[in-house]
This record gives C-alpha cells, sequence and structure tokens, in this order.
C-alpha cells in the first residue's frame, strides 16, 4: 500500500511537453466545459482514427464499450440487461444502426481502444474530469451524482447503540488522512483522493486495485472485509448497499458530478448525434423508468443478486444448461445457440404455450410432436429432445449450404415459419437474381416480400402467405442473444 502521485504528476509534465513542443499559448474557455484547445499537439488526437458517423452509418453497425457490472450490463434468466445496455438499444434504433457490444477487459486502456477504433463509444458511466478531457470528448451527462465513501460498519453493528456505532466509522473526509482507501488506479476516483489529500493538506494511502474489478465487486469486497474502505458513486453504492446493510456509505467525498459516455475528439458528428439523443431523452418518464429500475429499485436488484441465473453470481443462462448442453452435442450445435432459441420460443418456460398451439420449452405444434413421438409437450427434457432432433432434421435438408452459420440461419428460420415457406423465399431469391442460399439481404428480403398478394400469389410460390417479419425478426433476435452469451460465456 502506498501513495499513488506517480500518474498524475506524469501527466501534468506530458501536458507541459506537448505544449512547449508547439509553441502555442493553451486557450482556455468557462472553467466547466474547458477543453485543449485545438491549436495545441495533442498525440491522442493526432494518432487517433478519423471514423465518424457517416463512416459507422455506411457499415450500419454502432460499437460500444461497455462494463460488465450489476448496473451496466448482465445477463438474468437469459436475457441480457442493464443502464447502458438498454439506453444503447434505444440510441442505435434512433439511428438505425445494429448494436455490437464489446466487453472491456481492462479498465485502464479503454481511451486507447476508443482512439485506435476498435470501438466508435465509450458507453459506462464516467464522470466528466479536465484530464480526461485531454484524450477524449464526453457527451451530453446521462445524470448527476457524488463520490461517497464505501466502509464497513462492525459485525455487530446491530447491537450497539447509535453513538458507539458512529465512533466506529468515518464521520468526515478529513478523518482518512494517513489511513488507506483501495480504488482503481486510472478511475475518476483516484484523482479525488489526489485533490482531496491536497485539500486537506494531508496524505490519504491508495491501494491500487485491478482495472478489471467492477465498482459493484470493489463494494462487496468491502462488504465482506477483504478491504477496508473505497469510493464509489452515489448512485452505485446505495443499490449495492442495499444488497449489503452493513456497508455505511454516509460520507461525501465530492460535489456534485456529471456521468457520460465518451467518444474520440475526432467523432465531432457522433457525438452531437448522441447528445441530441440525450437532450431529447433525458427527461422523459421512459428515461427515468430505466434509470430507477438499475439503481433505485432495491428489491429487483436483491432478487437479481439471489438468483442463480444471474451472471455475476454463476455460469449458469437457466436450469436446463445440463440438458441443453447433451441435446446440444448430439446434433452438432453450441449450447448457447440453442439456449436462445429456447430463450426465443419460451423463455425457458416449459408451460408456456402460443395462440397456434405450439407449446412447451420448444414451442413444438401438436402434429410435430406426433411425429417425433413427443408424449408429454410440458416435459421440459422431452421437449429439449424432440425440438433439437426437428431441428437437426431441417438442418439436414440445407446441406448444399456449404455456410455451417448460414445453413443454421435457414434451419432457424424453418423451425419458426415453416421449411416450405422457405423454399418459396428461395424459389423468389432466384427470380430476382439475389443468392438463394445467403441470408442476409438476400432470401431474408424476399421473405419479408411474401407478405403482399403481389408476391404470395405468383405462379412459383407454392405454400402462399407467410408473415415474413416474424421468421426474419426470430433468427435476428436469436442470433443477437447468442452473441451476448458468448460474451458471457
Amino acid at each position: 500500500m502506498r501513495l499513488e502521485y506517480c500518474r498524475y504528476f506524469q501527466l501534468l509534465l506530458i501536458v507541459c511537453l506537448f505544449s512547449c513542443q508547439n509553441k502555442t499559448p493553451v486557450k482556455t474557455t468557462d472553467a466547466e466545459d474547458a477543453e485543449i484547445a485545438e491549436d495545441v499537439y495533442n498525440p491522442f488526437v493526432e494518432n487517433s482514427v478519423d471514423t465518424d458517423l457517416k463512416d459507422i452509418k455506411k457499415e450500419g453497425v454502432l460499437k460500444a464499450l461497455v462494463v460488465y457490472s450489476s448496473t451496466s450490463y448482465f445477463l438474468y434468466r437469459g436475457q441480457p440487461m442493464g443502464f447502458e445496455y438498454e439506453l444503447l438499444k434505444q440510441l442505435a434504433d434512433d439511428l438505425n444502426l445494429k448494436l455490437e457490444i464489446v466487453v472491456s477487459k481492462n479498465l485502464d486502456n479503454e481511451f486507447e481502444v476508443l482512439n485506435r477504433g476498435d470501438v466508435d463509444l465509450i458507453a459506462h458511466g464516467m464522470t466528466i474530469t479536465n484530464q480526461r478531457k485531454w484524450e477524449v470528448d464526453f457527451t451530453e451527462y446521462l445524470y448527476l451524482t457524488k463520490q461517497v465513501l464505501v466502509q464497513k460498519k462492525p459485525d455487530n453493528y446491530r447491537n450497539l447503540k447509535w453513538s458507539d456505532l458512529q465512533k466506529k466509522l468515518i464521520k468526515d473526509p478529513i478523518d482518512l488522512i494517513g489511513d488507506t482507501v483501495s480504488i482503481r488506479k486510472n478511475s475518476a476516483y483516484f484523482e479525488r483522493i489526489l485533490s482531496l489529500s491536497n485539500e486537506l493538506g494531508g496524505n490519504i494511502y491508495i491501494d491500487s486495485l485491478d482495472s478489471q474489478l467492477s465498482t459493484g465487486e470493489i463494494i462487496d469486497m468491502v462488504a465482506r472485509g477483504e478491504l477496508k474502505y473505497t469510493i464509489a458513486d452515489e448512485n452505485l453504492a446505495r443499490i449495492n448497499a442495499s444488497y449489503s446493510p452493513i456497508l455505511n456509505i454516509d460520507v461525501p467525498i465530492s460535489f456534485t458530478q456529471r456521468i457520460a459516455w465518451v467518444t474520440r475528439k475526432k467523432a465531432k458528428n457522433l457525438r452531437a448525434a448522441v447528445n441530441k439523443w440525450i437532450l431529447k431523452n433525458r427527461n422523459t418518464l421512459d428515461y427515468k423508468v430505466t434509470y430507477n429500475k438499475y439503481f433505485k429499485n432495491k428489491r429487483s436488484f436483491m432478487k437479481r443478486n439471489d438468483s442463480k441465473y444471474y451472471s455475476l453470481n454463476s455460469k449458469q443462462i437457466s436450469k436446463y444448461d445440463k440438458s441443453i448442453k447433451k441435446y446440444a452435442e448430439a446434433i452438432g450445435w453450441d449450447w448457447r445457440l440453442i439456449s436462445s432459441q429456447v430463450y426465443q420460443e419460451s423463455r425457458f418456460d416449459p408451460q408456456a404455450s402460443s395462440w397456434a398451439g405450439a407449446q412447451g420449452l420448444m414451442q413444438i405444434m401438436p402434429a410435430t410432436a406426433m411425429e417425433l413421438e413427443l408424449k408429454n409437450v410440458n416435459d421440459p427434457y422431452q421437449s429439449l429432445r424432440a425440438g433439437t432432433v426437428y431441428l437437426k432434421q431441417i438442418f439436414d435438408r440445407f446441406e448444399y449450404i456449404e455456410d455451417d452459420e448460414t445453413r443454421r440461419k435457414f434451419a432457424l428460420a424453418s423451425y419458426n415459419c415453416g421449411y416450405g415457406h422457405i423454399l418459396d423465399a428461395q424459389r423468389m431469391a432466384e427470380k430476382l437474381d439475389l443468392n438463394p442460399n445467403v441470408w442476409e439481404d438476400n432470401v431474408e428480403k424476399t421473405l419479408l416480400a411474401l407478405s403482399y398478394p403481389k408476391n404470395y400469389n405468383k405462379p412459383y410460390i407454392k405454400y402462399g402467405y407467410v408473415r415474413g417479419s416474424e421468421p426474419v425478426k426470430y433468427v435476428s433476435e436469436i442470433f443477437e442473444r447468442y452473441e451476448h452469451y458468448k460474451a458471457f460465456f
């Protein structure tokens, strides 16, 4: 445990050196929104890619870097969730882009990952500071909070008088002088402790933690007694303390701060588009409901924390993982893809039924159940066996499609709407000079077209009308969820 001032002074030295190299005075603006002037040589800007909104729209994908944590992005009962995740989905839809989630592996090099173009946006709550503005730009703030001290009460705190309990707790930041606080090195909390030490005129020692630890994990370490103190944003501290009442979070460490997302300095148009979306939504009821869902709903938070199917607790998607793995292996498919299909069909509810008469975990129709000798459609294990056998039968019919992933998309679409309708869509693709053996922008297009009489009444269409949006959405959502499952498991 030691005082970590080195990086702070190194950064100050870098700023001075780069300013001197250019021999141009640094221009200053309003203190609240001060940014490094463009005429000062800045290696972070000079060396970053110049990808902006136009390029992102051309590719059609918004790549967002997120943190795997109890509020930002996680998996619960087979469903990806999180404050940042939900907002990103809405933002991507607003920009007419597909969302690609990239989970941060190292919180220390996120700005480097952003500036070299691996992602377009850092989308987890970061405190806006002038030091960080040297490297990146911030969006409009998402919410306001302040930093608080997180400390553990004595194990017998319930038996103590209030006055005796207060004597055993830090009540003022000045009491931290000479003591040690555990925080990630390259965090706003680190910067705040350095400033606080200076303000108080005494040394507060910093125990630098692994950059892969989330704030929630660090708070849990304090609750278990593994760390003495840490610093956290108040909203994060409060929701985590609701599950661990042994924590005290009453001591503020900072004034109110703005929490925002991060873009490259060169991505001005993307930043403008994100800002426009934030300003349009930040004060809406839907936005506030989403915020409260992850930062204020203590009951939901505790329910997730007590669940075996919460990805921060275990490596389980559902209670049927073992059986899904068994039947997936039998047909040569990834168990996570089958799990995503099961979630799409029934959300892992073996009693689920549809308006069309499909039942069980794999939503098998009565006629198909008879063909597969499925005696009890609501028995989850029988349903998994029959459903995967049926999926393999369809998959084998597309043996002429060489790419396995594409072949699986055809099989899943057939599972949803019927093999005959997919054959019709392939026939129509050939007529329109599209590739009948490619899903994206080819057969999925003609499947959508078969919703209209002018198309499904054509003489070469044998199976007639199909609501093409359903199988297209079915395949898309299964594979999108599959990507989440691969990230978690």
